[in-house]
């Protein structure tokens, strides 16, 4: 099966941090769009810090236990959850403006309740992986049964350093905020594990308001060049 198009887009600090950080989700979505992504690839710890962050989890009602009705020109979002971390609070995305609805990736030790909650709310779920969800397999078949030509991962860092370790991503798109954070903050790609450093090829430097800054690259690989 053939793998979408991967893009990782990140709002970061000059020092590459990603955390503790007040992101212009203006800017970090204005140019998100530009990508025409089908699939928004969020993991469930970025998912749930994103609630916390934007006023917790509000009470479900009827209209959140359907799926919505948007224009196909809005993004699916597929969010990691092997562990049922977000149990209780998926409603939150299904009410996004900027969300057709809510697909969840899981594993094979998937709590059995958590399935149970998908199904009676009606989120579609693709189960892959015995203890983890297989990243490359869930990318296909997003492909597949979704017709995802492009994937926007909107996530931290361990979800960004399996991708790349596992060789998935195709571009990386970075908003440089106009601020260092200092020592003891976690730097957006901190988890990637590779033996050899990742050769890039920029493809967009470009300043946008308040200082920001747009790089977009593309991943070099050996059958490219």
């Amino acid at each position: 099966m053939a793998k979408p198009k991967v893009i990782i887009h990140n709002s970061i600090s000059l020092d590459g941090s990603f955390q503790d950080i007040e992101v212009d989700m203006g800017i970090h979505y204005g140019t998100a769009v530009s990508f025409g992504e089908d699939i928004h690839l969020v993991g469930a710890n970025t998912a749930k810090t994103g609630i916390e962050m934007f006023g917790g989890v509000p009470s479900e009602e009827d209209a959140d236990l359907r799926k919505t009705e948007r224009e196909s020109t809005i993004p699916i979002w597929a969010i990691i959850d092997s562990k049922g971390i977000l149990k209780g609070s998926l409603h939150v995305f299904r009410r996004f403006d900027m969300c057709r609805d809510v697909i969840v990736l899981v594993s094979g030790s998937t709590p059995e309740e958590y399935l149970e909650y998908l199904k009676e709310r009606d989120y579609d779920f693709i189960v892959t992986g015995k203890e983890h969800v297989d990243l490359k397999e869930a990318l296909e078949l997003l492909s597949k049964k979704y017709k995802a030509g492009k994937v926007l991962v909107d996530s931290g860092s361990s979800l960004n350093g399996a991708l790349l370790e596992e060789d998935l991503v195709d571009e990386i798109s970075l908003i440089v905020m106009p601020l260092l954070t200092g020592k003891g903050t976690d730097t957006l790609f901190a988890n990637i594990r590779k033996t050899k450093p990742i050769e890039l090829e920029l493809l967009k430097c470009e300043e946008l308001e308040k200082d920001h800054v747009w790089l977009v690259y593309k991943i070099n690989r050996s059958s490219d060049k």
